[in-house]
């Protein structure tokens, strides 16, 4: 009984949702793909933000440490290696692979590897604030095709019944494309702070930790120095 109460329940959802497609006009194809374009963009960052360029930074960062202390900078970059798809390890291996040059040089290094990862972080995600604004406007040019209908019905010469139901017809024109258009931008909206959230908190993580590269390999020639003396 439950099985069935529930197939006839998702069969009801999804008559009302043709329904709602069929009666909201030519918007609800254009916000149709907008939801698509936005669906994909979010799964494509999803994917990439926290399976491909993220890590664990305090813990990947902690490892590094352990093997630049011990002068072992092979086994450091072999750390870096191991991630070499996180967006991380791809910084501090530059400075790491500089470690013998100047303070200047590291610098550079790591900043250069810093102007080829960032923008993979950012990578689509202006796409979706636009989608967002254009799932909205889509939704209001529908109310206004939809109004349009409604008052024109008013005018037609037609009986009161005919005339009622173009009316309702474009109310319900209206009122899909006006749903439709919100709820396709609250959900891109929502996404994309997510996952700008996201990003940018990598960027903080290379920023502090390629700092915190700089003074470990500072620290490394200073003590290097001093036991040559």
């Amino acid at each position: 009984m439950e099985t069935q109460a529930a197939a006839q329940a998702a069969q009801a959802t999804q008559m009302g949702l043709i329904a709602a497609i069929q009666q909201g006009g030519f918007a609800m194809i254009f916000i149709g793909i907008c939801f698509a374009f936005s669906l994909t963009f979010i799964i494509e960052r999803f994917y990439r933000l926290f399976l491909q360029l993220n890590i664990n930074g305090s813990s990947f960062m902690f490892e590094v440490q352990k093997s630049v202390i011990a002068n072992d900078l092979d086994s450091a970059i072999r750390t870096c290696n191991g991630a070499k798809t996180a967006a991380l390890p791809r910084v501090i291996k530059a400075g790491l692979l500089r470690a013998s040059k100047n303070e200047e040089q590291i610098q550079n290094a790591v900043d250069a590897a810093s102007l080829e990862v960032i923008p993979q972080l950012e990578k689509n995600l202006p796409y979706l604030a636009l989608i967002a604004n254009v799932a909205t406007l889509l939704g209001l040019l529908g109310t206004i095709s939809g109004l349009i209908r409604s008052f024109a019905s008013i005018a037609h010469e037609a009986d009161p019944a005919q005339r009622q139901a173009l009316l309702s017809a474009g109310i319900s024109e209206a009122m899909y494309a006006t749903a439709a258009g919100l709820v396709v931008a609250i959900f891109t909206m929502v996404a994309h702070s997510f996952l700008s959230a996201k990003a940018s908190r990598i960027v903080s993580e290379i920023d502090e930790h390629s700092v915190k590269l700089l003074d470990l390999l500072s620290a490394r020639k200073v003590q290097h120095s001093s036991e040559k003396a």
